[in-house]
């Protein structure tokens, strides 16, 4: 029996029917240690490829045996998740997307597939001016309503810019990293250790902080 409820599968395997286009590939990254749901992170992907086997490739990974092949992929924790289309991109799942980020999942996966980034074209002229890094983390609880609305519009900007990347990270997996970035509530985004958003913020004011972050000291 699988983790993912009957009707669920169902609505999933619908949309994957109507929104899929180009070929996609689910890396998941596990451990054999330290690892608490390494295992249904493993589970929800293989079910989620399942749904449509023309499309969607699932590859495993464990962090350990295949450091070469990870470091690649820039993933040092896990669980891990990476959905990958037609070129790369900077979209990363820590931590099993259970609740309300299963949908995070779902969603980034059609984007990849279509390779298109639900974002206005204010932001994708924004975006496409951006020439360094970036890196944006953003976490997350599986019981906070909010979060996927600051993971899918950080996952959108990754799939758009080359030079973001773009973290979800379940803080109750990783509270080392809570502890470091004072996550106290939900969803909290921290862009390039150096700018902090609490809560969920519009797209417009998102972007704002997100170009204050790349400025130089």
């Amino acid at each position: 029996m699988g983790l993912l409820k009957d009707k669920d599968r169902d609505l999933v395997a619908t949309e994957f029917k109507k929104t899929l286009k180009d070929k996609v590939t689910i890396v998941v990254v596990t451990g054999e240690t330290n690892c608490t749901y390494c295992k249904e992170t493993l589970e929800v992907c293989t079910e989620l490829s399942n749904l449509a086997p023309d499309h969607i490739t699932m590859i495993n990974y464990d962090i350990e045996k295949d450091k070469d092949i990870v470091k690649k992929y820039g993933i040092n924790k896990v669980p891990a998740i990476k959905v990958i289309g037609k070129r790369e991109n900077g979209i990363t799942f820590y931590g099993i997307p259970s609740g309300y980020e299963f949908m995070s999942l779902v969603e980034a996966i059609e984007n990849v597939s279509k390779d298109e980034a639900k974002l206005s074209k204010k932001t994708k002229e924004i975006l496409s001016t951006i020439n360094k890094q970036v890196h944006i983390q953003v976490f997350v609880t599986p019981t906070c309503p909010y979060c996927p609305l600051s993971v899918k519009l950080s996952h959108n900007m990754a799939l758009e810019s080359k030079y973001i990347k773009a973290d979800m990270i379940e803080v109750l997996e990783f509270p080392e990293l809570g502890e470091k970035y004072s996550v106290e509530g939900v969803p909290k985004t921290v862009i390039n250790d150096k700018v902090e958003l609490e809560g969920a913020y519009p797209e417009d004011h998102f972007i704002e902080h997100l170009l204050i972050a790349t400025k130089d000291e």
